[in-house]
């Protein structure tokens, strides 16, 4: 394709502004269709746990060590793996009265301990935002149970219930529409650019003097003859 200055290409893609916006406004189209019919609805909500004093017993010193705080810390990938195992799931579900695939219900729980903290937060995704409200808080409570009876301690504490989220958190109409629209953005560019390429007509005098490198004596103009009485 020969070289084009800017102005070229600005009258190029000038003349072809009503296909450029057809492509950006379909493609807009197709962004909120996919958002709307396409993609499923999913939720998101959390709980958050600290792991506190380990003896909280009677006409003991409560106050925290750094014994406690190293030994809460080091538990603390411990406790994580703890949270999504098939022992703590299955007990959560039978206590809900929830048929769920666990496995499924696993790979929707993610377990996080913030930095430099003794705090675990519990994240549960899913379709149905009363169900996994209910979840999340009943893995709270089958978790701090479970690490009792296995740890004999009881060093694990609710900060922040669960909530029941309001909006789906994968969907976000602006940000598709922004998306596709720069997608159809470069699709435009590209059929623009093409379309150029493609186009071997001759449009005006420069165009034949650029081209064969010689300027042009005679232009013929063309216009229609006129019509005598009604005769072609």
């Amino acid at each position: 394709m020969e070289e084009l200055d800017l102005k070229e290409l600005f009258e190029i893609f000038w003349n072809k502004k009503i296909q450029i916006l057809l492509i950006i406004a379909i493609f807009i189209c197709i962004g909120l269709a996919y958002s709307i019919a396409i993609v499923k609805p999913e939720y998101k909500t959390y709980t958050t746990l600290v792991l506190a004093k380990i003896n909280e017993t009677e006409n003991v010193d409560t106050s925290i060590t750094t014994t406690d705080i190293t030994l809460n810390q080091k538990l603390v990938p411990t406790y994580s793996d703890l949270i999504k195992s098939k022992k703590v799931i299955r007990t959560v579900l039978k206590n809900l009265n929830i048929e769920a695939d666990e496995e499924k219900l696993k790979n929707n729980i993610t377990v996080e301990a913030r930095k430099d903290t003794e705090i675990i937060e519990i994240t549960v995704i899913g379709d149905k935002p009363d169900e996994i409200v209910k979840i999340a808080n009943e893995i709270a409570v089958v978790f701090a149970e479970e690490v009792a009876e296995i740890y004999s301690i009881s060093n694990v504490h609710v900060v922040d219930e669960a909530e029941i989220p309001e909006e789906p958190y994968n969907i976000n109409y602006i940000k598709d529409i922004a998306i596709f629209a720069f997608i159809g953005i470069i699709v435009a560019c590209v059929y623009v650019l093409i379309a150029n390429m493609l186009d071997t007509t001759i449009k005006d005098v420069e165009s034949i003097e650029k081209h064969i490198g010689a300027p042009v004596l005679v232009c013929i103009p063309e216009y229609e003859s006129p019509k005598k009485g009604g005769r072609k």
